[in-house]
């Protein structure tokens, strides 16, 4: 049966395909050296990116198909010995262990080597007697997805007893993880923010990173933020535009002027005095910039590299002193660091290039700005500045001698950085907080040069030489000498002086009535005057406005809500299958409802088989609830009632029987409860209560008279006010929201054709039918018609008994299949449904169509006046497209014979 295109499809990938002689591939097989043997392979690698079944941590699913594997390692004669000698490190292999534990042990043990030490893992049976479920740990993703690949390598290699270089697998793993995680920088303001509870999105492959959720959210890029105004970056640029400023505000900075060539270069330095410097007007991290320049051919030579940097160069007076970085933050001093450049200490034994290599073995020292220090470099000008000093690369210098290999002090150069900031002096705290506001930087390293920052900087003839945007933090987070400074948590308190850059989240689950309730709740935050986001099967809206179609009750759904810069509060509806595939699309949420699990839906899917099972994939919304947010609970539903022991917040129980004593039971002990009491809808507070609406004024429930709307309503009502929204905005919510096509479609929508009711609903599970059932007894006709089918993806027994559900409703019936059963043969469905009606007690007449809109029109053109007909919509927006155009058309037709008539 054809389904709506779901907007949140999986994120899996089989490791498997064909190599070029035709034979199957796994993992391994991109291994020559590890041939996969055919008794096992991974069959799907899912990642589930936020809080999923196994807790908050981000985890893989790897689904193994052992084979003939399946029997214990234990078992296999030297199998144990061989892969203790492939792993990084001892581990214990249980008796009954399987490949598959063995996986998960690997994949663990790689990611440890690789510095990434993680210890969740959890293999379990899945569907089959020889398909198991391997969940391992991660903290980036790419990494972990190679760990797997890497560690049934491993397996492989040691089930075919070939070699296995296991140093090489860790280091590809080790420098994967260096390439794809957030910087130093980057991360430290991410610590920083998570410690504080600000939730954080990555929005691409390198540093921009996105804090709190759509109005509130604020964005960073690297060590920039998205207050940084393009002005202020541009002035940072060009160093002469900022020395001129500088200037103007009384800032002491270097003598200089921009130069054209290279004898521009010279004829520079000999009217500003040697030294000099020279360096791009628009460079950054070091590059092209060259210090204490005497002699004309060490000027040409830095000018030449320069322009390499860039297509403007200029020349500065030289200030003899130390090089020292000010970092400063919303226009306060909040770190200093004495940078060195990279320099090699001889041994009277070792060349420089040996020295150099040497250095570059240091953990901390890494080819970019991934790590706390950079590598040292030498390329033409580190052996230029060592032609300077009488040496070249093989030269060995004598022990205790201190060789220079840049003479700029730039980190990303492989200099190094002591910290000091408790030494600057108030005046260059003054003067650096000057510089960065002339410029225009929230954030900025202010460049200084002067021989002691204990002192004023016109005590002693210093200057400010640059002031940066988007500053490195590496020197103040990990400096080589002296203590870290708290540099992240400055830029995020910048960014949230208050509070956690959160809007209101409500996330909403059940087997039934979850779009009502979210669309519903979504209509009471609009009253409420709030720019409301909501998702649910019919797509993602934006006060009303729908911005994405399909079935969008997924987490990548729910990000994109909460990346939209205009929402103010959301309402996420959070379907099975999301959490199944990918887990939360948030860290956690303000308010969770689980309107029922009843029965169930999508049983013996993924392997959910039970109710049971059902209710621990919904109850996982549940456990992420925010400490001071509130789990709306349905208390007549006895494993929903359940999920109260694993709310870390509060707890409001629902129920129409304001009696019931779940409910009654949780009030007497001072907890929260929404109920029907007296022909109203209540919402009370232990003994303190609060009458919100009349039943009969909330148009959804039709009078009162639809129990499950009923129920939908007190869910929405309690989810408010759990939220925060005062009374009389949910009274006023719950009262002018109307369920009617355009704003609920196929959630119970009543029309009137020619004297008939047409019911369009998406009923698709035993339960929804049942409550269906019951709704329609209050709805007198005198014949009932519906037009009905089933998912192929159901159990056959639920197809069976919603068949027989419908027997037992209507008098006439119009059963239908389309072109997607969901694997099952042509007829199969039909023949299910055929044998539920042959149970019905009231059915008589029975008709059985192809495609779901032929069958529409075959049922509306058989109701008469008095009569009711039901309409199970699937396609929902192009069903109802189709069913409000039908009943146009036939309206016009019976107008037109009127007509001729007379």
């Amino acid at each position: 049966m054809a389904r709506r295109l779901h907007k949140d499809a999986p994120d899996c990938f089989p490791i498997r395909g064909r190599v070029p002689d035709g034979t199957p591939m796994t993992a391994s097989t991109a291994n020559p050296s590890a041939p996969a043997p055919e008794c096992w392979e991974i069959q799907q690698i899912r990642a589930l990116r936020g809080p999923n079944l196994w807790g908050r941590r981000t985890a893989l699913e790897v689904v193994v198909r052992l084979g003939e594997a399946s029997e214990p390692v234990s078992q296999t004669h030297g199998l144990l010995e061989r892969l203790h000698a492939r792993l990084p490190s001892p581990m214990v292999i249980g008796e009954a262990e399987t490949l598959a534990h063995v996986l998960q042990h690997a994949t663990l043990a790689l990611q440890a080597a690789a510095g990434c030490p993680l210890t969740f893992g959890h293999t379990m049976t899945h569907c089959g007697k020889n398909e198991w479920k391997v969940v391992v740990e991660y903290t980036e993703e790419d990494v972990g997805r190679l760990a797997v690949k890497l560690a049934k390598d491993l397996v492989d290699s040691a089930l075919a007893d070939k070699p296995f270089d296991t140093a090489a697998a860790v280091a590809s793993l080790r420098t994967l993880d260096e390439n794809v995680r957030l910087g130093p920088s980057t991360g430290s303001i991410v610590r920083a923010a998570v410690a504080r509870g600000i939730p954080f999105r990555r929005l691409n492959d390198g540093s921009l990173v996105q804090f709190g959720w759509g109005a509130k959210a604020r964005r960073i890029l690297a060590a920039e933020t998205d207050a940084t105004g393009a002005i202020a970056e541009s002035i940072a640029q060009d160093k002469e535009l900022t020395k001129e400023l500088l200037r103007a505000a009384g800032v002491p900075v270097p003598k200089g002027r921009p130069v054209e060539d290279a004898e521009d270069a010279w004829a520079a330095a000999q009217e500003i005095g040697v030294p000099v410097v020279v360096k791009p007007q628009d460079g950054n991290q070091g590059r092209g910039v060259a210090v204490n320049l005497r002699w004309r051919e060490q000027v040409h030579a830095a000018y030449a590299a320069a322009r390499e940097e860039s297509r403007r160069v200029i020349v500065e007076r030289f200030a003899p002193g130390c090089d020292f970085r000010v970092l400063v933050i919303g226009g306060k001093v909040v770190a200093a660091a004495r940078r060195e450049p990279p320099q090699v200490v001889g041994d009277g034994g070792h060349t420089v290039d040996q020295l150099v290599e040497l250095v570059n073995r240091d953990p901390r020292r890494g080819e970019d700005h991934a790590t706390s220090l950079s590598k040292m470099r030498l390329d033409d000008i580190g052996l230029a500045v060592l032609a300077e000093q009488g040496f070249g690369a093989q030269s060995v210098p004598e022990k205790g001698l201190v060789v220079v290999l840049r003479r700029n002090a730039n980190l990303s150069t492989g200099g190094s950085a002591t910290d000091v900031t408790d030494e600057v002096h108030p005046q260059i705290a003054a003067r650096a907080a000057d510089a960065a506001r002339m410029v225009g930087l929230d954030i900025a390293g202010v460049d200084v040069v002067c021989r002691d920052i204990a002192r004023p900087l016109e005590e002693q003839g210093g200057v400010i030489v640059e002031v940066n945007a988007a500053p490195g933090l590496r020197m103040h987070l990990s400096p080589s000498c002296g203590c870290g400074r708290p540099v992240g948590e400055a830029i995020a308190n910048l960014l949230f002086p208050q509070g956690d850059g959160r809007i209101p989240v409500t996330a909403v689950t059940g087997t039934n009535g979850k779009t009502t309730t979210v669309r519903l709740l979504a209509h009471i935050w609009r009253t409420y005057g709030r720019t409301t986001g909501f998702t649910c099967t019919d797509g993602i809206f934006v006060n009303n406005q729908r911005v994405d179609d399909g079935d969008c009750s997924g987490p990548k759904s729910a990000r994109g809500v909460l990346l939209n810069p205009s929402v103010e509060a959301a309402v996420l509806e959070t379907a099975r299958g999301g959490i199944l595939r990918e887990g939360l699309g948030f860290d956690r949420c303000d308010v969770a409802v689980v309107t029922n699990v009843g029965a169930g839906d999508h049983l013996g899917i993924n392997g959910i088989r039970t109710a049971e099972d059902l209710a621990k994939v919904k109850r996982v919304v549940v456990e992420n609830v925010s400490p001071t947010g509130t789990a709306v609970l349905n208390a007549a539903d006895p494993l929903v009632a359940a999920m109260a022991e694993s709310c870390p917040g509060a707890v409001l129980l629902f129920a129409r029987d304001a009696s019931n004593p779940v409910l009654a039971a949780h009030r007497a002990c001072g907890g929260r409860a929404a109920f029907v009491r007296d022909g109203a809808i209540w919402v009370a507070d232990g003994s303190v209560e609060e009458r919100i609406a009349d039943v009969a004024d909330v148009p959804v429930t039709l009078g009162g008279r639809i129990g499950f709307e009923v129920e939908n309503a007190l869910a929405a009502a309690a989810a408010a006010r759990a939220g925060g929204v005062p009374r009389e905005a949910v009274h006023k919510g719950l009262t002018t929201f109307v369920n009617d096509a355009q704003r609920a479609p196929g959630r119970f929508n009543v029309m009137q054709h020619e004297g008939a009711t047409v019911i369009a609903d998406y009923g698709h599970n035993v339960d929804a039918m049942a409550a269906l059932a019951q709704a329609l007894d209050q709805l007198p006709a005198r014949r009932r018609l519906a037009v009905f089918s089933c998912a192929g993806d159901r159990r056959d027994e639920d197809i069976v008994r919603m068949a027989q559900i419908c027997g037992d409703t209507f008098d006439e019936m119009v059963i239908f299949e389309d072109a997607c059963n969901r694997g099952r043969e042509r007829g199969e469905v039909l023949g299910l449904m055929r044998r539920g009606l042959g149970q019905g007690r009231r059915v008589s007449e029975i008709h059985e169509m192809f495609g779901e809109h032929p069958a529409i029109e075959a049922g509306v053109r058989r109701v008469r006046p008095g009569e009711l007909i039901l309409v199970q919509v699937d396609q929902i927006d192009s069903s109802m497209a189709f069913l409000r155009t039908l009943l146009e058309r036939l309206s016009e037709e019976d107008g037109d014979a009127v007509l001729g008539a007379a």
